[in-house]
């Protein structure tokens, strides 16, 4: 491949950042993990609480809840980002869904028994790509805690559907490229994250014509790379997993 084809960092269109996670970065929730995907870092952690929203409390229901919440800390950034102490942004609200609904596509909400286990991903080092990179460590460290309560009896193995991850494609000068960093980010004629599971179905594919519109045939290799890129993120979380419980 020439030198005029290498990204930014030196690497090729198809080929993704180093990603790292670290289960237990925190000691006190039921499941904890730091990802880094390159210059991102995201901590991810997992509180379980009795009961499932109110909203959800009907005499019909059986079963719990996962949700998440998402948030930039102030010098996440290169310039700090204000707390969200008004209210959250449209940007905010659109990744905690997307990560809460990614999220509840990898379990049996009937098998959670009445719980709500809330993802916290907070975003310490911001360099494109927070919002996938939460799904991906933010699903390690759910399976973490479920695991917890299936060990101790408390849910059954039932419980766990699907491994979930996510990534970030994009065009950048009409190449589409893997898992962009920030400065790639910010030039694209398109922009896109997909969640996959490891079926190979879809969770969610957000992509939008930054720049320039596109056509199908540029949309299928991006949901290609998509494919490739989160299937080698599924094998760093299955081996995370094997190694944390093995050990």
């Amino acid at each position: 491949m020439s030198g005029a084809m290498l990204r930014m960092d030196g690497r090729k269109p198809n080929e993704m950042r180093p990603i790292f996670l670290v289960p237990d970065f925190v000691i006190y929730p039921e499941g904890s993990v730091l990802i880094s995907m390159g210059n991102t870092k995201v901590l991810c952690n997992v509180s379980v609480e009795d009961g499932v929203p109110r909203w959800m409390q009907t005499g019909d229901y059986v079963g719990g809840w996962v949700t998440a919440e998402y948030s930039l800390l102030p010098r996440s950034t290169n310039v700090r980002t204000a707390r969200e102490e008004r209210g959250l942004s449209g940007r905010t609200q659109e990744i905690r869904r997307m990560i809460g609904r990614s999220l509840r596509a990898s379990v049996d909400l009937t098998e959670l028994s009445d719980r709500t286990f809330i993802v916290d991903c907070d975003v310490i080092q911001a360099d494109g790509g927070t919002r996938t990179a939460a799904i991906t460590g933010g699903y390690v460290a759910l399976e973490i805690a479920i695991r917890k309560l299936i060990l101790e009896g408390e849910l059954r193995e039932s419980v766990l559907v699907s491994p979930v991850a996510a990534i970030s494609v994009g065009v950048v000068d009409g190449l589409p490229m893997l898992d962009l960093c920030y400065q790639e980010d910010r030039k694209a004629d398109v922009d896109m994250n997909v969640a996959m599971n490891a079926q190979g179905e879809y969770v969610e594919l957000q992509s939008t014509a930054e720049g320039a519109t596109f056509t199908q045939d540029t949309l299928f290799s991006m949901i290609e790379l998509a494919r490739k890129g989160i299937n080698a993120l599924l094998e760093v979380q299955s081996a995370t997993l094997k190694s944390y419980f093995d050990s």
